[in-house]
Formats: structure tokens, sequence, C-alpha cells
């Protein structure tokens, strides 16, 4: 396999969650480009054809596997329906999450001691609760993929295969520094890296890689209310030594890289994807910094 090569996913069966807009859709697109086979989730079956007519501009195509994964049982159905409608699965990024939010959807920005426990209990069941369940369905599939590409290499010297079945969540910079007025959201996201380094523990000897991917700030609809904020965006730009906005097609490049055989020696990792941030001080010593938007609680 040369290099350009282990970067394809020819004849890979991959399930994407949160695929109707921003990251995920970015992921999609980028994983048909790649020679994917998927397998599309997100709660909107409308918005879900929107990306399947863009995969399919791209010469490839996609089942659609709609589902709330904020209903118990719904995560263990998209997984299972998603292996059932391509035969199986090999690659499963999971991007799907929320923030807290109001009745209206704006996100709802606010400290811990005034955030009500609904709205906590609610980020913890989508971005958590059901990434592990999620995870917990997705294991036996990847470890029959993992297990039949052993088998398919087996003619072959020790140490020349790399392991195909890749698990991705999608976590967040927030989960790695202290993010004020988004405390659910970034527990939530801190602990989707903590299951990722122990599945890639746990299920290495099977074959299954597991890493967590983690943007920084990236433009979407989910950030909508942040990156069109003039005040609210420079500070959060201030702090970014690159100076500006990731791009959904970015994020979806280094997930691209994580699901594929480039990657076949990497696991338990939380890639940071952040523009700088994650280096002490945002890297950014000594340089003013604009004061926060946010005041005293």
């Amino acid at each position: 396999m040369n290099t350009l090569d282990s970067f394809r996913l020819d004849h890979t069966r991959a399930l994407i969650t949160g695929a109707s807009r921003g990251i995920g859709r970015a992921v999609a697109l980028a994983f048909a480009q790649a020679g994917a086979q998927l397998a599309l989730s997100a709660r909107s079956e409308q918005a879900l054809k929107a990306t399947a007519e863009q995969v399919a501009a791209l010469g490839a195509s996609a089942v659609l596997v709609p589902g709330d994964l904020a209903v118990p049982d719904e995560p263990g159905w998209v997984v299972d329906e998603a292996a059932r409608l391509l035969g199986g699965l090999d690659v499963v990024v999971h991007n799907a999450g929320i923030l807290p939010s109001l009745p209206d959807g704006t996100p709802l920005l606010t400290p811990l001691q005034l955030l009500p426990q609904q709205a906590w209990d609610e980020v913890l069941a989508v971005n958590l609760n059901a990434t592990a369940a999620l995870c917990r369905h997705a294991h036996r599939h990847l470890a029959t993929s993992a297990a039949s590409a052993a088998s398919a290499a087996s003619g072959e010297a020790r140490g020349t295969t790399r392991d195909t079945a890749s698990l991705v969540l999608m976590s967040s910079l927030a989960g790695v520094i202290g993010t004020p007025m988004m405390e659910a959201y970034a527990a939530s996201k801190a602990a989707q890296i903590s299951l990722a380094r122990s599945l890639a523990v746990g299920w290495a000897r099977q074959g299954i890689r597991v890493n967590a991917l983690c943007p920084g700030w990236t433009r979407t609809d989910m950030t909508a209310f942040a990156h069109t904020n003039g005040p609210l965006s420079d500070w959060l730009l201030a702090h970014v030594p690159l100076g500006r906005w990731a791009d959904p097609e970015e994020v979806a490049a280094a997930a691209l890289f994580l699901a594929s055989p480039a990657a076949g020696y990497l696991t338990g990792q939380a890639l940071l994807l952040d523009g700088g941030v994650s280096v002490p001080d945002g890297g950014l010593s000594g340089i003013p910094k604009p004061p926060s938007p946010f005041g005293p609680a």
C-alpha cells in the first residue's frame, strides 16, 4: 500500500452519526470521496436526504438511518440497523451531540450554578449515555470486521497488516480546557475522551482502534451563536494562535485520517484540532487579549 492509498476507505462500511449538517455532513462527504459505503444517521430524515444527495453527486451512495439518540433504545437500533443495511460495519464516527438549549433551540450559556438540572441531564443523556450505548452495540460489529480482516490476511507475515476496524468519537476542545458557561457540554466531552482511551486499551487485541477527535472553534450551525457575534468571536479567536475559525472540512479530514489505514498504529488518543488553543496560555503569552464577554455570575 502506498502512502496515498493508505488514506482510502474503499469497500469500508462506515456509520456516521450527526450527519445531517456541520461537521457530520463534512465527514460524510470526505468519506464518500475516499470510497466508503455510508450509513448516515441524525434526527431529521429530511436533512439526511440533503446530505445523501451531496454524497450521490460525488458518485457514492448512502443508506439513511434516522434516529433520536436521546431515546434510550435508539443508539443501539441505529448501529444495528446500519450494520444490517451495509452488511456489517468497519468504521463508526460518532459525531452527534448537543449543547444545553432554550426551547427555541438557542444555546443556553450559563454558569453551572444557574443551569437547570434538566438541561444538564439532557446534555449528558445524548453526549455521554448515548455514546456509551452506541459503543456497546458497535463493538460486536467492529470485532467481526477486524476478525474477518485478520482471517483474510492470515497468510501474510505477522505485523504487515493494519487493523481496519475503527471507532472515532467526536469530542471537543471543550473537554480538554476550562470552558466556563458550558460546563455540561465540557464534562460530557471530557468523558468521551476518557471512554475512548479505556475502550482503546480494552479492544486493542481484538483489532479495534478507538480515538477521540477534539475540534476547537469550528464554524457550524451549532456555533453560529458565537461566530456570528463579533465581540464573542473576537474574544475566542484572540486565544487561537492561528487566528481563525476552523472549517468543518478540516475536521472531516482529521476524522478520515483517524478512520483510515494511515492511522493503523494510532489508538487511545485525543487528537486536538484546535489551531493551537491548547498550547499553554493559548500559545499567545504576552499578547494582549480583549476582556471576556462573560461577567461575574
